[in-house]
Formats: C-alpha cells, structure tokens, sequence
C-alpha cells in the first residue's frame, strides 16, 4: 500500500520560508508524476505545482516564482520549498502520487503565514 507523510509545514511570518517534504512508504517515486495541493478553510483544494517523473515542472500562476518543487528518486521524497510566503499562502498542504491509475494522498501539513 502507498504511503506518503508529509512533514515541514508549521508557522512564519510573511516574507519567511519553508521546506516541505513528502515521502513515500516503497519505492513507487520514480516513474511518476507528483503535485502539492493545498485548502485554506472555506476554499477549494488547489493546485500548487507538479513535476513529472522526468522533472518538468509547472506552477500555479500564485506561487511561481516563489515555490519550488522538486524531488529525489533515490530517498524516494519530493520537496516544496516556499520563500517569499504571503499570509494567503496559509493552508493545509497535501502531497500526491499519480501510479498506475491511481491517485494516492498524505495527510497534509499545515503551513500559517502571519503578517
């Protein structure tokens, strides 16, 4: 079964940065597309940004230039780092996997932007 736990999220002050993390229970990382998406309350879940197995990437057009994702096939994680962070940034933040057909989901972290 998969897995994914992500882990970094927490509070700072506007202007600030984070580090997210997503790994994954097994090996599935390599050969698969994987996206952050986040939900503030009262919004609808959103795209943040994607990267293919092969590493493009694409951002919604909030975060670019701001939010770099990425990932590491050999630690089998994906990383979103946020710097510049807007208090509208605040959100719960869900990583997810696209394998074989299926679309799997972590728990989410949340992540406070205060101003």
């Amino acid at each position: 079964q998969v897995q994914l736990v992500e882990s970094g999220g927490g509070l700072v002050q506007a202007g600030g940065s984070l580090t997210l993390s997503c790994a994954a229970s097994r090996s599935i990382f390599s050969g698969n597309a994987m996206a952050w998406y986040r939900q503030a309350p009262g919004n609808q879940r959103e795209l943040v940004a994607l990267i293919t197995a092969g590493g493009q990437t694409n951002y919604a057009n909030s975060v670019r230039g701001r939010f770099t994702i990425s990932r590491d096939n050999t630690k089998n994680t994906m990383y979103l780092r946020m710097n510049s962070l807007k208090p509208e940034d605040t959100a719960v933040y869900q990583c997810t996997i696209w394998n074989m057909g299926d679309q799997h989901w972590g728990q989410g972290t949340q992540v406070t932007v205060s101003s």
